[in-house]
């Protein structure tokens, strides 16, 4: 069987990656599962400087998922570079950073910081971010802001560009387009839902940010059929991602139009999970008597 995909220029050993955010940078769930198996590590999302991120609580078990609010904490890029960095160049997988920042600026920046690495094989920005330099604009939100942040930082990067899609607009599609025009080589979606949770007893918002990001399988519908809306939409690779527990869940997406799929809140429960979804989907080729996981992309749009 062939398992290997390509993610615009990136070609990986098998569909399965990390979603950002969930794996920390991949160095704490070594111990747990051989790194090497993956398709592509996703590291936590980086910044030019160290954050701190939000305040205490941050994390909120909801029905069917989880609730965040952890404001992007981060080592930042030079220690991620320095630290993080050769632990994950000893293993056989590729590395995809996720990176963000305030301004347009700042992603320039970024993008060109990491750029420069040897070791890091494809770079995934996050535009679900505020522009501070805009009255808080989210990057992704709109299509000319996005046209606009994607387009600078292709310019300042060979590296495959990845740009990581917001499901918090009225259309998806116009998001990816925006992207794809602009020099994305391939987009990652959904990130998470927007959402909160309040305490009955203390009548005050559960989350120390009042609102946070929903992940896990209450927003795996809607991320299934946003990734079958961007993959009629566009013509570059999809990575597929939102409450991916199994490999049903994966071969579902893959079916949609995804490439590839990244496992998120999954981790939490399971840190295992990855590699049982990338065992179960080597399972279900064999029984259906599949020789390329490429070829089941976008195969529920036939007809």
């Amino acid at each position: 069987m062939n398992l290997e995909v390509n993610i615009g220029k990136l070609r990986l050993k098998n569909p399965v990656m990390t979603a950002s955010g969930t794996f920390g940078y991949g160095e704490e769930f070594a111990e747990f599962i051989d790194l090497s198996r993956l398709g592509a590590v996703v590291v936590k999302g980086l910044s030019i400087n160290a954050k701190e991120g939000n305040p205490p609580p941050r994390l909120v078990e909801t029905a069917s998922g989880m609730l965040n609010a952890i404001g992007l904490q981060n080592i930042g890029i030079e220690r991620f570079i320095k630290e993080k960095l050769p632990f994950l160049k000893t293993y056989d997988t590729s590395v995809i950073v996720n990176f963000f920042g305030d301004s347009v600026e700042e992603y320039e920046t970024a993008a060109a910081m990491l750029s420069s690495q040897e070791g890091i094989h494809g770079l995934e920005m996050n535009i679900s971010c505020p522009n501070k330099q805009a009255g808080w604009c989210i990057f992704g939100t709109d299509p000319k802001v996005t046209f606009e942040v994607v387009s600078a930082v292709r310019k300042r990067t060979a590296l495959p560009l990845i740009v990581k899609l917001s499901p918090n607009v009225t259309d998806i599609s116009v998001m990816a387009r925006a992207a794809v025009e602009a020099g994305a080589d391939a987009l990652s979606l959904i990130n998470t839902i927007t959402g909160m949770a309040i305490d009955i007893k203390t009548r005050r918002p559960r989350l120390g940010n009042v609102t946070g990001g929903l992940s896990g399988p209450a927003i795996k519908p809607v991320a299934l059929r946003m990734v079958y809306e961007v993959y009629k939409a566009v013509k570059v690779p999809v990575i597929g991602m939102g409450g991916i527990m199994s490999a049903d869940d994966a071969v579902e997406f893959m079916l949609a139009g995804a490439s590839g799929i990244a496992v998120g809140t999954a981790n939490f429960v399971n840190p295992l999970a990855s590699i049982e979804i990338l065992d179960g989907i080597i399972d279900y080729m064999e029984k259906q008597g599949i020789e390329a996981i490429s070829s089941l992309t976008g195969t529920a749009h036939a007809g």
